[in-house]
């Protein structure tokens, strides 16, 4: 996760400053409020206000969407979003697991669909150079 630089101890800082530390528009980490992923203090103006752990986790959740999990999958990593379960857990493990399965499933499906339209396109091929080679024989 890149966070582009720390702040001082104790530091906040209000949505639009998080969201370009993050490289992520405001849209998405209120999108990660709104899906439970992210739980903010609101300033008594009702600004959000980020934390560096605020931020710490939203980079994890930017990553693990940036990866493919979709929010709800992430939702059930909960544990590996906070300072105090980052990295290694066991329901992320499951859940890579999980995801890697997934994409092995969808890249064999798509290997598939390439092969039909590489034969698809042979035999088009085939067929318009067979065409073309009986209109230059009667020219």
């Amino acid at each position: 996760m890149i966070v582009k630089e720390d702040l001082p101890k104790g530091a906040e800082m209000q949505i639009k400053e998080a969201a370009e530390r993050l490289g992520i528009t405001e849209r998405m980490l209120r999108h990660y409020e709104r899906s439970g992923l992210i739980a903010t203090r609101r300033l008594e103006n009702g600004y959000r206000s980020y934390s560096e752990a605020d931020l710490r986790r939203a980079g994890r959740i930017r990553d693990f969407i940036a990866t493919g999990f979709s929010t709800r999958e992430v939702q059930a990593m909960a544990a590996c979003l906070s300072d105090d379960g980052a990295g290694p857990c066991a329901g992320g493990v499951a859940q890579l697991l999980t995801k890697l399965e997934h994409i092995d499933r969808l890249q064999a499906e798509l290997e598939t669909k390439r092969a039909a339209v590489l034969e698809r396109l042979s035999v088009f091929q085939e067929v318009l150079e067979a065409d073309e080679g009986r209109q230059q024989r009667r020219t």
